[in-house]
């Protein structure tokens, strides 16, 4: 069965294109390593009356808003060795220089996850 690495973060608004491009360049790059799927989500429809409001979860500020993101493996194995791979590049880490990131990196809710259901 896949295994999903899933990504919540709120990312101020005026910086979405510096996101957009972030997430471009590092999506090239686990796909280059072997994820099935990267996908970057930017919010539209937060105001919602049921449950917990993405906006809530992730605590965003005036100006903010809300990136819903994932990544798909064939199984957690898979994922523990693309996210090696990843590691390793020098390209992810020329890109994510702490001082000149378009979110705050302490702010991220990330976690892996086995898929339960597939339709």
């Amino acid at each position: 069965m896949r295994y999903i690495d899933g990504f919540v973060l709120p990312v101020p608004k005026k910086k979405l294109t510096a996101y957009r491009r972030l997430a471009e360049q590092s999506g090239k790059i686990w796909r280059e390593h072997g994820a099935l799927e990267y996908r970057e989500c930017v919010g539209d429809d937060l105001h919602v009356a049921m449950g917990l409001p993405f906006p809530r979860l992730a605590k965003v500020k005036k100006n903010e808003t809300v990136v819903f993101a994932w990544i798909v493996y064939r199984s957690r194995a898979h994922r523990d060795r693309v996210n090696a791979n990843v590691m390793k590049d020098p390209r992810i880490h020329a890109l994510c220089d702490p001082k000149d990131m378009p979110f705050d990196c302490t702010r991220v809710t990330y976690g892996g996850f086995k898929v339960m259901v597939e339709a």
